[in-house]
């Protein structure tokens, strides 16, 4: 391939950093020559066009990661496919690339450029995958090596080293054909979350109940982990879910956030909201979370930045995976703690020195040592990041959430305690709480022992309820007054007809993946079209009716910068 050049100044004045394109036999521009070639070069990979499970926070890190390099004198090379990213700015970097992220093209870039390094861990899971292969053919990678990737992003290997450590994990097992999962399927114990390697966003990624669900899922999970094997995990029902970020140079680590799930494990962590810092948590499970995440982070040989997924059942910790790049969360935690994680890292990707590297950034002053252990210290306030779904872009699409990410992007909510932090969240997503009305309750089997505390918490708020037979019956034997709606099937008027009228200003409606074709998925596509506020799961309406009874107006929603909230 060869190189040709876009003027993007139209001939006026010279253009400062050439955009360059592949072509084949035209005079190739040399954008190298108004380089010096004293400068060290490094290539950033982006993660290409926005999709579900891959988007702009992959772009905040790769513009922090040219940002950083300039700061050190290096020359950065932008290599990234979406006119539509702040990464193809022309300020950004000094030289970009538009051209698709595969490894035939990436490679004749690098054989172009000859970079003294490249990054591929700052893009999401596009550029990772290319790791091993542009290793083979010579390509410098910083930071985390292709062999330390491959062992995290493969599952069967991943699942050696954890066991190797010492660290607890799910039952689980591997499987590439369909006869093997169902006989390791049995042997592990329904219900199971199956999910193949090397995949984004948990594209495929289900929670399985029976041998018939997992014969119907095989032949998917196999085509798009590309014969790579399919992981089985036990699934550890209403787990509760933790999100770690961290960074590492492989003689100390920083851990930049412990974050806890509002919803269960089994919802994608892309999907769920995430308090910072956790509050159900213990100071000794903290302790035992931020042990694990270092040990995990020097054996495995990560440096740089890594995400760490726990969960917490029956009291145990579990790993559910480790990622060792960046996490669509390094842009919520940077702006929480005041230190700016992408940056950091490729400080520490390019010359190591991790202590060095956060007292560069450390703006705000909020660096502190626990035990061995680097950390922002603890702030006055809550963050509550919540994720935002594009449900009424899509037509049909179900707001239920699964194993499979949904979202397509996330806010932050930040106030003095919980309460405030979640409505303002709330608000960002376009899903704002309501001071009053009447709350209709439909609730999965599953979810009905807790019924009763949810819908006595409303009440006290000054709430009315509406629910259909099964939610109605419940509460009125706990003398929870209720009024009884039809569902949509069962006759006139029915709750559809209540949303449309506009009776109801909240939807409380969880389900499960068996109910797409039942009343449930109706309802929740009627409150997609009345655009009403709505949960659909247990943990985020019981979050939700806290906030509620702690706010009754919006004069307690201050508005401050985010300033003000690191500087106190």
């Amino acid at each position: 391939l060869e190189y040709n050049e876009v003027d993007t100044c139209a001939g006026e004045f010279a253009a400062l950093t050439p955009y360059l394109y592949s072509s084949t036999n035209i005079t190739p521009a040399i954008a190298s020559r108004k380089i010096s070639k004293d400068n060290k070069k490094v290539l950033i990979i982006g993660g290409g066009p926005n999709r579900i499970g891959q988007g702009i926070e992959f772009d905040y890190c790769c513009v922090h990661a040219s940002y950083a390099l300039r700061d050190m004198g290096i020359t950065t090379i932008m290599y990234n496919c979406n006119p539509e990213t702040v990464s193809t700015d022309y300020d950004t970097s000094d030289i970009l690339y538009f051209e698709p992220i595969d490894f035939e093209h990436v490679r004749a870039v690098i054989e172009a450029e000859s970079p003294d390094g490249v990054i591929v861990h700052f893009g999401g899971q596009t550029p990772l995958k290319l790791a091993k292969r542009l290793s083979t053919v010579g390509a410098k990678i910083i930071g985390t090596s292709a062999r330390t990737i491959d062992v995290a992003e493969d599952r069967k290997k991943f699942s050696e080293f954890i066991a190797s450590i010492g660290v607890k994990q799910p039952k689980n097992d591997t499987a590439v054909s369909e006869a093997e999962a169902i006989e390791k399927a049995a042997a592990i114990g329904y219900p199971v979350l199956v999910r193949p390697s090397y995949v984004l966003g948990g594209r495929a990624m289900r929670r399985v109940h029976s041998e018939a669900e997992l014969r119907q899922y095989m032949s998917e999970a196999v085509r798009v982990s590309h014969h790579s094997p399919v992981l089985i995990d036990k699934f550890l029902l209403d787990a509760t879910e933790l999100d770690v970020d961290a960074i590492c140079d492989g003689r100390d680590v920083y851990i930049g956030a412990i974050m806890e799930h509002i919803e269960e494990a089994g919802i994608h962590s892309g999907d769920s909201a995430s308090i910072l810092p956790p509050l159900s948590l213990s100071a000794e499970m903290i302790d035992l979370v931020s042990r694990q995440t270092k040990e995990i982070a020097l054996n495995l040989g990560v440096v740089g930045l890594m995400n760490i997924q726990f969960a917490i059942f029956e009291n145990e910790l579990y790993i559910i995976e480790v990622n060792p790049r960046a996490s669509r969360t390094v842009p919520f935690v940077s702006k929480a703690s005041g230190i700016p994680m992408a940056k950091v890292a490729t400080r520490v990707m390019w010359q190591g020195g991790l202590r060095e590297a956060l007292k560069f950034y450390d703006e705000f002053g909020v660096l502190v040592e626990d035990k061995g252990i680097l950390k922002p210290r603890i702030k006055n306030h809550i963050c509550v990041k919540e994720s935002v779904f594009p449900f009424n872009k899509l037509a049909g699409a179900d707001l239920i959430l699964g194993p499979e990410m949904k979202s397509t992007g996330e806010v932050m909510g930040i106030g003095e305690n919980f309460a405030k932090s979640f409505a303002k969240s709330q608000i960002g997503a376009s899903n704002a709480l309501p001071s009053g009305g009447k709350v209709f309750l439909s609730l999965a089997d599953h979810d009905k022992l807790r019924a009763v505390e949810l819908a006595r918490a409303l009440t006290g708020a000054g709430f009315s309820i509406a629910a259909t037979s099964g939610t109605h019956k419940l509460l009125g034997e706990n003398d929870v007054e209720c009024e009884f709606v039809y569902k949509i099937s069962e006759g006139r008027p029915n709750i559809e007809d209540k949303l449309k009228n506009g009776e109801i200003s909240l939807v409380i409606n969880t389900s499960d993946s068996k109910s797409n074709s039942t009343d449930a998925a109706k309802i929740r596509q009627s409150v997609l079209r009345f655009r009403l506020p709505y949960f659909t799961t247990m943990k985020a309406a019981i979050a939700a009716t806290r906030s509620i009874c702690s706010i009754k107006d919006d004069s307690a929603l201050e508005v401050k910068t985010l300033q003000e909230y690191l500087s106190g």
